[in-house]
């Protein structure tokens, strides 16, 4: 139907200079009409519809385009497309019009995938094609779709995250195996040998006190080795969330009690801004209470005596928001795409868990994890959690 609307046009189009006034004027407002339409089917798209010139000048862009881009109606024309995606332009066909079909034909569509800062954070879908419009004294123009691909992408990160998660939970049960069941040998003989010891002292003091000392590093080594262990099955064997209505500010000032001891040794000031009226969230106290610990431990391992950690917490209409600040070092910007990996560590004797586990619980609770850090600058660690009267649980 639309077809024989078209030519229909291009027939009446083809004699205009032979209608009379009212002819000519009941055919603009047709063609107004079906402008209109067309304007309306291309705004309604999901995807971006652009279409720029030779040297890259955007000279129409949907209304979806437009907030992708942002871009205003009057920026039109003065855009140019090549500088969004550098290495994008392509070369201009230069045939003769009886050419010109052979030649687009022959020119392959491009296909980029872009990131964008501005006016938000997203990954698109970029496919480009040439041709030649009649209309515009045959000059050489681009079609372009933009699709989002940023869910997309996403999803495929967070794939690719757990299956890296699932293939070390294969190793889990006969790593721990083996080095569970010395570590618990080691420890008992290690309390036979102390207790004999002490009734060796009165008679070979100054040796008993030597292996004293050596006992007392094989135990501390075990503990370490142990700790290891744990982390290392709490990573590839998480346990459910047991969900229930929860203050965080309440859940973060037991936390930071129970490290109080250890920031004083250290020498580290605590700055805490957390409203006790905050939004409920739905979480699991204990599993928050590790989240907290893991990133207050990192700030406070990376920070000199008189460094500052600072806790805010804020929230929206959606979310509850926690930042966690220090003072510290900072974190190479190499290593933040790191940070999240399996046994990636920065620390002389970290295990490169802690943060794994973290992520792996805040997604388990709905919410996210984000880290922003600056070398000789410190580093601030954000959690984002729903709150209770907006979450919703996605089934599938």
């Amino acid at each position: 139907m639309a077809a024989k609307t078209y030519k229909s046009l291009d027939h009446v189009l083809g004699r205009f200079d032979s209608l009379d006034p009212a002819s000519r004027a009941s055919l603009v407002q047709r063609l107004a009409r079906e402008r209109r339409l067309l304007e309306n089917i291309f705004n309604v798209l999901k995807d971006g519809v652009i279409l720029v010139d030779a040297d890259g000048h955007v000279e129409y862009a949907n209304q979806t385009a437009g907030k992708m881009l942002g871009l205003r109606d009057d920026q039109l024309g003065d855009v140019v497309l090549w500088r969004f995606v550098p290495g994008l332009r392509p070369p201009i066909i230069d045939v003769s019009e009886d050419a010109r079909d052979d030649a687009v034909q022959a020119a392959h569509a491009m296909t980029r995938e872009i990131e964008l800062t501005y006016p938000e954070s997203r990954v698109l879908r970029l496919y480009m094609v040439p041709f030649f419009s009649d209309e515009n004294g045959g000059r050489q123009q681009y079609a372009v779709i933009l699709g989002d691909i940023t869910n997309e992408r996403e999803k495929t990160e967070q794939r690719i995250a757990d299956e890296r998660t699932s293939s070390i939970r294969l190793l889990a049960a006969g790593v721990a195996h083996e080095l569970g069941n010395p570590l618990n040998s080691l420890t008992i003989h290690l309390q036979l040998i102390e207790r004999r010891l002490k009734k060796l002292k009165g008679s070979a003091k100054k040796d008993a006190d030597a292996l004293s000392e050596s006992i007392g590093v094989c135990q501390e080594e075990v503990k370490r080795l142990d700790g290891i262990i744990t982390n290392f099955l709490e990573a590839v064997h998480p346990r459910p969330p047991d969900l229930c209505e929860t203050q965080v500010s309440e859940v973060l000032a037991d936390v930071l009690h129970f490290q109080r001891r250890e920031l004083e040794d250290r020498g580290i000031t605590v700055e805490v801004e957390a409203p006790g009226d905050l939004p409920l969230v739905m979480a699991d106290r204990n599993q928050l209470k590790q989240v907290f610990f893991n990133i207050n431990k990192n700030a406070m391992e990376a920070m000199q005596p008189g460094g500052v950690l600072r806790v805010k917490a804020r929230a929206d209409d959606d979310n509850v928001y926690l930042l966690f600040g220090d003072t510290g070092a900072g974190i190479k910007q190499a290593d933040l795409a790191k940070l999240f990996q399996p046994y990636h560590t920065t620390k002389q004797g970290g295990h490169g868990l802690g943060l794994m586990i973290v992520q792996r619980i805040m997604r388990e609770h709905g919410g996210q994890i984000g880290i922003e850090s600056r070398e000789g600058a410190g580093t601030v660690v954000t959690l984002q959690f729903p709150r209770k009267d907006r979450r919703v649980r996605m089934l599938k």
